[in-house]
């Protein structure tokens, strides 16, 4: 995951808590599950010691990646959002042409994104589709289920 990652201040703030978590208390359970492990005798036929090894394997993959979202994460701030076309962090309110179902959507980065909250990736398929309209005008967004046909009704903050 290389580039600029866009983010709000409050997810800049939850990503170094969340990184701080795993390399003091996160690190310190993993030590101390595979000192357990080692304990319990030879360890080459010892499962546990295994699991644990491949956890500590695992944490630090999640660590590294977490520190590379946060060394490239750019806060950006509302007031600094330009609401005449589709961006990240704009609230964008769109008809399905063929259903003519209405849904609002915020773009907001991948870390970000959770469609239950009405919250879709930059990089999804909607997400890419809809980046740079204007109100007014028609997106057509490719998703693996086919073609689909948007308008743009509302971009707000």
């Amino acid at each position: 995951m290389s580039g600029i990652n866009y983010v709000t201040k409050a997810t800049l703030d939850q990503m170094r808590e969340e990184l701080n978590f795993l390399k003091t208390k996160g690190r310190a359970e993993i030590a101390r599950a595979i000192a357990e492990a080692r304990e319990k005798g030879d360890l080459k036929e010892n499962a546990e010691y295994d699991a644990a090894k491949e956890a500590q394997g695992l944490h630090e993959a999640k660590l590294a990646s977490l520190e590379n979202a946060v060394a490239t994460a750019r806060v950006l701030e509302t007031d600094s959002i330009d609401t005449s076309k589709v961006s990240i962090l704009c609230k964008v309110t769109i008809t399905n042409m063929a259903s003519k179902k209405t849904v609002t959507y915020q773009i907001v980065s991948e870390k970000e994104a959770d469609l239950k909250l009405g919250k879709i990736s930059i990089t999804s398929p909607i997400g890419k589709g809809i980046m740079g309209k204007q109100i007014g005008e028609v997106a057509e967004v490719v998703a693996p289920n086919g073609s689909m046909k948007f308008k743009i009704d509302n971009i707000t903050i």
